[in-house]
C-alpha cells in the first residue's frame, strides 16, 4: 500500500461529559474509535494529558491531531476562541488553535459566534465540526436551515456552505432539569412520547402565553385532572419544543419545510412531529460520522492533504 493510502489523522470530539477519538484515513474511512465517559468537566490537566497519551499510544503514526468541543473552552485545555459568522470552512481552518498537550501538537477547532437578526449574540462549540462534515459529505444542503436537536438545540442558517447565523435553545436541558427535581417532577410519570399530549403542548406554545406561565400550567392540568401524569412529560416536551419553534419562525419566518434534523433519533422524531403539526416538515439525518467528516474537511481546508 502507498504511504498516502496508509496515512491517517486523529479527530477528537471532547465534550463536557464524554470523550470520543477517531482514527480517520485519507479517504475518510474511520478505522478506529475510542470512547470514554471522561469529559473535560471531570478532568484535571494532568488527566487530560494522560488521556491523550493513551490515544497517541494506540495510533502512533497520525499525521495530525485535531480536537473540537469543550476542550477549546475556558474550562478546557486552552481557549480556542470563536470565529465570527459568516464563517466558511476556510475561515475556521485558518483559525485553528495550535497547542501542545504534553509532547503532542494538537489543533483545537474554534467555536463560532454570531449576531442574530434580533441583534443578540450566540455561540456554539463542537457543532461547527459536525456541520462542516455534513455539508462536505452532501448529507445536508449547503443552503437553508438545519437543526441539531439536543441538550442545547441549534438552528443554523447556511448559505453555500457558509454558516451565516444560528440560534440556540436550551429546551433539552430545561426538560431534563424540570423532570428530575422540583415541582414539575411530581406530575411526570414515564417518558415523553409524540402523542396527543405532546401535540397539545406544541400548539399551546404558539398562542403567545409566556413559557413560565405555560410550564406551571402543566402542573395545574395534572392536579385538576385535565392531564394524566403519564402524559406529563410529553406535554412538557411539547411546550418546550413548541416555544423553540415559535422563536425559529419569528427569526426566519415562513414555512419550515424539509428541515434536516441532525441528532439522536428519538429526539429528532419529536421535532419532526412538532414541525408536522405546524404545517412544516423535518427529515432525520444520521449524524454518526458528522464529526469525523468535519475533521477531514478541516484537514483538507488547511492544505494538509494533497
Amino acid at each position: 500500500m502507498s504511504a498516502a493510502h496508509d496515512s491517517y489523522i486523529i479527530g477528537i470530539n471532547w465534550g463536557s461529559t464524554n470523550f470520543r477519538a477517531y482514527r480517520i484515513g485519507a479517504d475518510g474511512a474511520v478505522t478506529g474509535t475510542l470512547e470514554q465517559p471522561r469529559g473535560i468537566a471531570g478532568l484535571e490537566r494532568a488527566q487530560m494529558q494522560a488521556l491523550l497519551e493513551e490515544v497517541v499510544a494506540t495510533w502512533p503514526q497520525a499525521t495530525r491531531i485535531y480536537a473540537s468541543g469543550m476542550i477549546g473552552s475556558n474550562i478546557g485545555w486552552s481557549d480556542a476562541g470563536y470565529v465570527d459568522c459568516p464563517a466558511s470552512p476556510d475561515a475556521i481552518a485558518g483559525q485553528l488553535h495550535e497547542v501542545r498537550i504534553g509532547a503532542h501538537p494538537v489543533a483545537i477547532v474554534p467555536g463560532l459566534a454570531c449576531r442574530r437578526s434580533d441583534g443578540a449574540p450566540d455561540i456554539m462549540r463542537g457543532e461547527e465540526t459536525e456541520l462542516l462534515g455534513m455539508v462536505a459529505s452532501g448529507a445536508i444542503p449547503a443552503t437553508g436551515l438545519v437543526a441539531l436537536p439536543g441538550t442545547h438545540s441549534k438552528w443554523v442558517r447556511l448559505e453555500q456552505g457558509v454558516v451565516v447565523e444560528f440560534m440556540t435553545a436550551m429546551s433539552g436541558e430545561i426538560f431534563d432539569r424540570l423532570t428530575a427535581v422540583g415541582l414539575l417532577a411530581s406530575v411526570v410519570d414515564g417518558p415523553a412520547h409524540d402523542g396527543a399530549a405532546f401535540v397539545a403542548g406544541v400548539q399551546a406554545a404558539q398562542h403567545g402565553t409566556g413559557l413560565g406561565t405555560l410550564l406551571f400550567g402543566a402542573r395545574a392540568r395534572v392536579i385538576r385532572g385535565d392531564l394524566p401524569r403519564t402524559d406529563g412529560a410529553a406535554y412538557l416536551r411539547g411546550l418546550l419544543i413548541g416555544a423553540e419553534l415559535a422563536d425559529v419562525q419569528r427569526y426566519w419566518g415562513g414555512t419550515l419545510d424539509a428541515i434536516p434534523l441532525v441528532g439522536a433519533a428519538p429526539v429528532c422524531a419529536l421535532y419532526a412531529r412538532a414541525l408536522q403539526e405546524l404545517g412544516s416538515s423535518g427529515v432525520a439525518i444520521a449524524s454518526q460520522q458528522a464529526s469525523t467528516r468535519g475533521f477531514l474537511a478541516l484537514h483538507r481546508a488547511a492544505g494538509a492533504l494533497a
